[in-house]
């Protein structure tokens, strides 16, 4: 199975691992294939068994490179018994480190490194974030309006993250995070964009309060407190 071809040079670049590694190619175009490779590997770790791995004896799940490319895939395909079993091991034997500090939290996946592997990290992370067939809908399924939707520009980040940046049609919902606790409770302002109707808005507080935003060419600015509590942009 090639992971790749060049037509340019003709060249055909074998997958490292043979099917697993173009699991994540395969799953939007053709999924029973993709399913079937990702079941191999599942079995191949004793994950699907009744005896499931364990943190002392991980077996194939104690490899970085193997087990981040099975937790990306698990996130497409399983919400159930196999994911929880391979985050079991994950978060038992690759040395999960959260840097409050930095406002980072990743694994040492046991290389010794003085920075935490991004590659493989980026898959570890992907596969926690996806839920079943997240990954396939973005090649199946159309944006809808989302780009033409509200949008928020101008954050801070990476000082601060945005833990809820949601339209549903007439609201406007936010909610900023810091990334340390020097940042905590601080205001930032960032940008609406795409707003449908100009004029006042209101934005509402966790508190209770509430201010006027004043709406031109679909724009206003916004200043919310970075502490995690939720705001709602209302016309």
């Amino acid at each position: 199975m090639d992971l790749y071809y060049d037509p340019v040079v003709d060249e055909h670049v074998p997958s490292p691992m043979g099917l697993m590694a173009p699991v994540w190619y395969l799953a939007p175009q053709r999924p029973e294939v993709a399913r079937s490779a990702w079941e191999v590997a599942v079995a191949l770790a004793g994950l699907d068994g009744d005896e499931p791995p364990t943190v002392d004896q991980p077996g194939l799940l104690a490899d970085p490179a193997f087990v981040s490319l099975l937790a990306l895939q698990t996130g497409e395909f399983d919400d159930g018994p196999v994911r929880n079993r391979i985050w079991e091991i994950i978060d038992g034997i690759h040395e999960p480190t959260n840097d409050g500090d930095l406002g980072e939290f990743t694994y040492g996946l046991g290389l010794g490194e003085p920075h935490p592997r991004g590659q493989l990290n980026a898959r570890l992370m992907a596969g926690w974030a996806c839920e079943p067939g997240a990954w396939s809908r973005i090649f199946n399924i159309g944006p809808g309006d989302r780009f033409d939707e509200p949008t928020i520009e101008g954050v801070d980040f990476p000082d601060v993250a945005l833990s809820e940046a949601l339209w549903d049609s007439s609201v406007l919902h936010l909610a900023a995070q810091p990334r340390n606790a020097s940042v905590a409770g601080r205001r930032s302002a960032m940008r609406v964009t795409t707003l449908p109707i100009d004029g006042s808005w209101t934005l509402f507080r966790p508190d209770g309060t509430s201010e006027v935003a004043n709406v031109a060419g679909g724009s206003t600015t916004l200043e919310i407190i970075v502490d995690g509590g939720r705001y709602q942009l209302r016309r």
